[in-house]
């Protein structure tokens, strides 16, 4: 998983609340409207959710590189939060984070993996297409920021 520089080792760890100030500053520049961060705190305390980090090592300094919650609950996998840092974007974390969710999913049993997204996220549809997603349906007005659908993309595992 990238970063292309090979002086950078890529970790996927499991987020702790030490992690969320930094978590914070990829969430708002991610994202319209935000999570808070008792919302990031609250899903650390949630038993049937996910929530992992990348970080990013040189032997200078470590920083994360980007965040992926997601909540396992029966035979299914809910993605609910996803974000890479902007300088960190399009070069293959986000797909390897939703390579390691579909991994964790599979261990655990899962079946099918789900997600919504905003319908104008042009970006993070494609994402989804290249791990298999398809629109299975449409939630009218989901955002309330700006009255905006969301797509409903299933994956089988």
């Amino acid at each position: 998983m990238p970063p292309e520089n090979n002086d950078i080792t890529v970790t996927i760890d499991l987020m702790g609340k030490k992690d969320l100030p930094e978590i914070m500053a990829i969430e708002k520049e991610s994202f319209v409207s935000p999570w808070s961060e008792g919302m990031f705190a609250d899903e650390l305390k949630v038993r049937h959710s996910q929530c992992l980090v990348a970080r990013l090592s040189t032997d200078k300094k470590s920083m994360i590189g980007g965040y992926l919650i997601f909540w396992i609950v029966a035979d299914e996998a809910h993605l609910h939060n996803l974000a890479v840092k902007k300088e960190f974007r399009n070069q293959g974390l986000a797909y390897g984070f939703m390579d390691v969710m579909k991994e964790i999913s599979r261990q655990a049993g899962v079946r099918a993996q789900t997600l919504e997204v905003r319908e104008s996220n042009l970006e993070a549809i494609k994402l989804y297409r290249k791990c298999g997603f398809v629109v299975k349906g449409r939630r009218p007005l989901y955002y309330t920021d700006t009255h905006e659908d969301a797509l409903i993309m299933w994956a089988d595992i």
